[in-house]
């Protein structure tokens, strides 16, 4: 077996079988204050694949956060063939201000692959591609919902990427929905030199979700053990069949006024199915918003008060409504009894 090598990274040294934050510099702040894209660097005594982890991206999304923490945490990585790339804050810009944007007001995630020279945004989306995202040999990419609004967890591939949907479904989480590239989109620049990215989505901007935790961090072992970096043990595989969403439609307010909503996220519903309604501060006016198609809930407002035209429920095909029920339900109950989630076991 070949000897493994330190891992060098910014101009910093990583010994196999040791772990060390490095700061990577960006940029500094008007007022003299520097800003800097840390990575947690996990590098076994073993070789195997280079896998990054990267969470807000947009700044107020903050789960993806919590999951790498937990994830940094877990014993599994005792024993970890390859190296981790870990990065919890990529837009600390955005985290620094509960924003989803850079100060310069452009997504982050409209920029990729960036440029040296470019604005603040384009120089940050280049040095995660170049010290980051040509490193590894695949990715995991952590979102929520904006603000506002929730996501039940899912997982997001693009349409004919086969490879890419069945290790969708080893990260197990009870959605796995279509989703074309966009241009600017870090999927997009990755794909573009052969980097392939899996897109999780779950829970609420500036929340954390204890459910969507869960999902997370058991769905990035479930991909670390499929790559051969960790073994087995406390990695349980998924007991349903996550669910494949070949499309999708958000169902907005017909009227403006306050929001009472009657089905959650994650809840499979039937066309003509009562949603939510929609009534006037006094009463006087009221409108019902119901399934135009049968499907699951993947996302939703959380605010009750909407203007019309508002997008209230984002809900997804399913191909069998009977399959989908007992698939989901399983893959809940999993997350909730699962002993990796034990209490004395969250740090």
């Amino acid at each position: 077996m070949p000897k493994v090598q330190p891992f060098r990274i910014a101009g910093r040294d990583v010994a196999p079988g040791t772990r060390k934050t490095v700061d990577i510099p960006v940029s500094v702040l008007s007022d003299h204050t520097p800003i800097s894209m840390s990575v947690h660097v996990v590098h076994g005594k073993v070789p195997g694949p280079v896998m990054f982890v990267s969470g807000a991206i947009h700044g107020d999304e903050v789960i993806g956060v919590e999951i790498i923490r937990r994830i940094l945490a877990s014993k599994s990585l005792n024993t970890l063939k390859g190296t981790l790339l870990a990065v919890p804050i990529v837009n600390a810009y955005g985290l620094i201000n509960h924003s989803r944007y850079l100060p310069d007001r452009r997504d982050l995630n409209r920029c990729f692959p960036g440029s040296e020279t470019g604005s603040l945004a384009a120089r940050l989306a280049n040095r995660f591609m170049t010290d980051i995202v040509t490193r590894a040999d695949i990715g995991i990419d952590l979102h929520s919902a904006a603000i506002h609004r929730t996501n039940y967890p899912q997982v997001r591939v693009s349409p004919g990427d086969d490879a890419m949907q069945k290790l969708a479904e080893v990260f197990g989480a009870p959605v796995v929905m279509k989703s074309p590239l966009r241009d600017g989109s870090l999927r997009h620049a990755a794909r573009a030199i052969g980097k392939p990215i899996l897109l999780f989505e779950g829970g609420e901007g500036l929340r954390f979700d204890e459910f969507t935790i869960r999902a997370g961090v058991a769905g990035v072992l479930r991909v670390m053990h499929d790559q051969g970096m960790i073994s087995r043990r406390g990695v349980a595989k998924p007991k349903g069949t996550p669910q494949f969403c070949t499309s999708s439609k958000w169902v907005r307010a017909p009227m403006g006024g306050l929001l009472r909503i009657f089905k959650s996220d994650g809840a499979l519903v039937r066309r003509g199915e009562l949603l939510a309604a929609v009534s006037d501060p006094f009463g006087e006016q009221e409108k019902e918003i119901l399934a135009p198609f049968s499907g699951i809930i993947v996302g939703r407002a959380v605010m009750p008060v909407v203007n019309e035209g508002d997008a209230v429920f984002h809900i997804g095909r399913v191909k069998s409504m009977t399959e989908a029920e007992g698939a989901v339900e399983d893959l809940e109950s999993q997350l909730g009894d699962d002993p990796m989630f034990d209490e004395d076991e969250i740090i």
